[in-house]
């Protein structure tokens, strides 16, 4: 089965509507992407926040989007992680408000140190441009709750330093306290090796923080929320996160 358990549109009358924030480094280039969904499809308030830019007074939601921050000069989210945002970022972060990452978002949260391990070269050196599968892992979270345990999901890739590492003690706390959110996988579900397109170890897309408030992940599924892009499937993420926060408000 794909897709998520509630696409339809948020009730946006029921409650508050969290306010969103999108960075805007150098290089970002699926800000606009992110910006679409919330607005257009979530009808959530969303506003751009500058790299250097010191706060993130009145946001509920940051959203670190996918590019190529500074030109990842050095490596991924290297440069980045240094902006004057970041700062801000962190502390949103760890009053225990919500920040997304995605794709280059996902490489800034673990050079921030607001996740765990990093991102480098592809197994096969080579960008990587395509729909893969995620199987949900986790849908216990803010960011998942739309989706079923076990769920896959359509959502597109495009990066060429996407190789989840770690060291093998995270590895086993991600696994033992069900952190990992996303994981590779073929169309039934299955984990395999060949379901696997950057050699990511555990075959991890996408993981959370301890606090599960934090989340990162290399596929797209800003680009996955519309029929005429191909897949929806990406649309339950954010609408579980607006939906947790507007629960949380009444």
């Amino acid at each position: 089965m794909t897709g998520s358990k509630t696409l339809e549109r948020v009730n946006v009358n029921t409650g508050k509507r969290p306010k969103f924030a999108i960075v805007r480094f150098p290089g970002s280039n699926c800000d606009q992407d992110a910006f679409h969904v919330v607005q257009d499809a979530l009808h959530c308030p969303v506003e751009y926040v500058w790299h250097q830019d010191k706060s993130l007074k009145g946001f509920d939601v940051v959203i670190v989007p996918g590019g190529f921050s500074y030109g990842d000069y050095l490596r991924c989210g290297a440069v980045a992680r240094f902006s004057n945002i970041m700062d801000a970022v962190i502390n949103h972060a760890n009053s225990g408000r919500y920040v997304f990452g995605v794709c280059n978002g996902f490489q800034i949260l673990c050079e921030a140190h607001l996740l765990p391990g990093a991102l480098v070269r592809n197994r096969d050196c080579k960008f990587l441009c395509q729909y893969v599968h995620l199987r949900v892992e986790n849908a216990g979270t803010p960011y998942s709750s739309a989706y079923s345990d076990g769920q896959v999901i359509r959502v597109p890739i495009a990066h060429g330093e996407g190789c989840y590492i770690a060291e093998p003690e995270t590895l086993r706390q991600l696994e033992a306290h069900n952190r990992v959110v996303f994981r590779y996988a073929d169309a039934r579900g299955n984990v395999t090796p060949e379901s696997n397109p950057n050699g990511s170890l555990n075959n991890i897309a996408g993981i959370a923080n301890k606090a599960y408030n934090v989340v990162g992940m290399m596929p797209h599924p800003e680009r996955a929320c519309d029929k005429m892009l191909g897949s929806k499937d990406g649309l339950g993420l954010f609408s579980s996160l607006v939906q947790t926060i507007i629960l949380k408000k009444m």
